[in-house]
């Protein structure tokens, strides 16, 4: 079957829009799910009121936003491999698709915790959701790196300070919410 010439650039075009629009869904998501956790050291008379919004507006951002976008972004990548089938047999799109293979096991573990929450099983501290978060950030980075520089992967001074500025931001995120919520004890402590 012959694919007129323009439909390498709609794959292509609908992959970007499928990628846009599935890590917006996985960012937001995982901060939901910190929210819900830090619900539990609400006031009971709101606290239920809270949870329950958190997890309708879970379900919906999952469902009708994170997993859609998942959807396209898988299916124009194979679009795009069905026109350029030579890809596969290169290094950086191989090391690609393991990358976005353990996106996809993100996307399902999000969908286990969102699972938990909604069935009032805690497991998971805000902090160690707040680290979570970061996972697709590092996968974001990573993955655009190897679409862009294909098997010219920079491994110059420049390149490890762009890394060094995503560990530094990753970690300067988790240093604020810690300091955050020392302060909020610390008031809470005060109070008493």
């Amino acid at each position: 079957m012959t694919l007129p010439a323009e439909a390498y650039l709609w794959f292509k075009a609908l992959h970007i829009i499928g990628v846009v629009v599935w890590f917006a869904g996985l960012f937001y998501l995982v901060r939901l799910f910190i929210y819900h956790v830090e619900a539990e050291e609400m006031d009971l008379s709101v606290r239920v009121q809270f949870k329950h919004q958190y997890s309708l507006m879970e379900k919906r951002l999952a469902n009708i936003i994170t997993t859609p976008g998942m959807v396209l972004t898988i299916s124009m990548a194979a679009g795009l491999l069905y026109i350029q089938p030579s890809w596969l047999s290169q290094g950086w799109m191989q090391v690609k698709i393991s990358f976005v293979l353990g996106l996809l096991v993100y996307h399902f573990y999000c969908y286990k915790i969102m699972n938990q929450l909604q069935n009032n099983v805690i497991n998971y501290t805000g902090q160690q959701l707040r680290a979570l978060n970061e996972l697709p950030t590092i996968l974001l980075v990573i993955v655009v790196m190897l679409v862009v520089f294909k098997n010219q992967f920079p491994t110059s001074a420049a390149t490890w300070l762009i890394v060094g500025l995503v560990i530094f931001m990753a970690a300067s995120i988790q240093f604020y919410a810690r300091w955050r919520r020392l302060k909020k004890e610390a008031i809470s402590n005060a109070n008493e």
